[in-house]
């Protein structure tokens, strides 16, 4: 059935004018009811976030997204716009999305006065109905609502006075749609006042010409808890029209924060390569090494060297992965392999995606971000290690090592040479192969085997040295035993 392309058609149609947070209700509730996901990409919110969120747009409030970076603030804005209709009716060359049956501009006023029932609509679909502004304090009040525009009025013979003259801002374009807002408090003070009156009144001034603008528009607004001291504040009367507080949080299991980076990080490619079959190259991700990078993360924001205001981003293990992948890629490339699957040598590689995501504190800053980034990796390592190979026997591997044998591993070693590498530690193999790696794949085996070396070294049975991309394994060196003398033993011998 051809869609209205006039008023009078739009009118026998049957169709039914609604506020935009009355049809995100009403989506809403037929997706709950339908048990529909309401949120894609958004993972471990289903009990704590998402509630709340629903229960928001089912009461119409305008809300805000308050949590630290990297916690899926401006996703979930963006998800908002699939609660929307397919399409809405809107007056033809309006630009703020008039209504047909209740024109706000002067514009959408003057044509149905000009044209009655025969005025063209237009329609538009839901993703046009979504506008977000990135606050920054260079934003002027002309950005969000407007200013009088002299070309304009030049052109249409009006007056500047004549509301025909006016250049609308970024919100009244929204209208009958979703107005998103990132990092609020960077808006400048006299800026969110502008925002008071179209929250609540709908008017407005544009240059002290008063304009009446019933704006028809859900508020979506995000902030870092750090901000409100660091960089700006929400003004108080502007919190106090914002409907619902809702915190966001960071994943609360591995497992949720594997799904996440799994989910973004970029691990499928293919590159053409003369030893790879079909000129493509797979890549396969052991479980250990996905734990691993995980486990980073959630140890990094724990950490009192990081500072915890700032948080430490879903980013990072996300930058990790793709990081520790390519170095894999660079190998395989190096060695022409038809498979790349990353090491625990290539989350060491990875460092430099890690150390720009760290905020220090001051004995962070003393040591150093790559020093720190060594020890997350290395205290991530120990944490699966003892998840993995509890209970196991590791002393025919410390045997090979306090015999005065050192193993020396380069992160560019092909499969083959590092798998023989490691055969010759008696019994290293075989204990990796208990610690549930998946044994069909060589680079799993060869993580899992790195892995007992990082654990062992992590409990000081092992000594471990780096440089240049290689890391030597070799027996830890004996305690220094300092015996404990008195004054009277150490001023007695110095007598005798």
């Amino acid at each position: 059935m051809p869609k209205p392309q006039t008023l009078a058609e739009l009118r026998e149609s049957g169709y039914r004018r609604r506020s935009v947070k009355h049809e995100i209700r009403d989506n809403l509730i037929s997706k709950l009811r339908n048990r529909q996901k309401l949120f894609n990409g958004v993972v471990g919110y289903d009990d704590t976030v998402i509630p709340q969120i629903v229960n928001a747009l089912l009461a119409r409030h305008n809300m805000i997204l308050l949590g630290l970076r990297g916690q899926a603030k401006s996703r979930i804005m963006r998800e908002l716009v699939h609660l929307l209709d397919r399409e809405i009716p809107v007056l033809a060359g309006s630009e703020v999305n008039d209504d047909p049956f209740a024109p706000i501009s002067a514009f959408g006023k003057q044509l149905i006065a000009e044209m009655g029932e025969r005025a063209p609509i237009a329609w538009i679909e839901r993703d046009s109905r979504y506008v977000e502004k990135l606050a920054t304090p260079d934003v002027t009040i002309a950005d969000l609502i407007g200013d009088l525009d002299p070309i304009k009025a030049a052109r249409g013979g009006h007056l500047l006075s004549d509301e025909l003259t006016i250049y609308y801002g970024l919100l009244p374009r929204a209208n009958r749609g979703i107005f998103a807002i990132n990092e609020l408090p960077d808006l400048a003070g006299k800026i969110q006042v502008g925002l008071l009156n179209i929250m609540q009144e709908g008017d407005v001034q544009i240059k002290g010409f008063p304009v009446r603008l019933p704006l028809d528009v859900l508020m979506v607004f995000s902030a870092n808890p750090e901000d409100y001291t660091a960089r700006g504040k929400i003004i108080t009367p502007l919190k106090d029209r914002i409907g619902a507080e809702i915190q966001t949080h960071y994943p609360a299991s591995i497992e949720h924060g594997i799904e996440i980076t799994g989910q973004e990080s970029w691990i499928e490619r293919y590159q053409d390569s003369d030893g790879a079959k079909d000129g493509r190259i797979s890549f396969f991700i052991p479980q250990l090494i996905r734990e691993i990078i995980e486990q980073i993360a959630f140890i990094a924001r724990q950490d009192r060297r990081i500072d915890k205001r700032s948080g430490v981003s879903q980013r990072l293990p996300i930058t990790v992965m793709e990081s520790a992948v390519s170095n894999a890629e660079r190998r395989s490339l190096m060695n022409a392999e038809p498979q790349a699957s990353p090491r625990i040598s290539d989350v060491y590689a990875a460092i430099p995606s890690l150390t720009g995501k760290l905020e220090l504190e001051y004995e962070g800053e003393q040591l150093g971000a790559d020093r720190l980034a060594h020890d997350l990796i290395r205290k991530s390592c120990s944490e699966v290690f003892t998840e993995r190979f509890s209970g196991i026997d590791f002393r025919l591997v410390l045997d090979h090592f306090n015999n005065g044998r050192t193993l020396t591993l380069s992160d560019s070693l092909s499969d083959d040479q590092t798998l023989k590498e490691l055969g010759n530690v008696k019994g290293l193999i075989d204990c990796a192969r208990s610690g549930n790696c998946e044994k069909e794949f060589p680079g799993a085996l060869i993580a899992s085997c790195e892995l007992i070396l990082e654990g062992l070294h992590a409990q000081k049975k092992l000594a471990r040295s780096e440089e240049r991309g290689k890391a030597s394994y070799s027996q830890a060196a004996p305690e220094r035993q300092i015996k404990r003398q008195t004054f009277d033993d150490w001023s007695g011998g110095r007598l005798n």
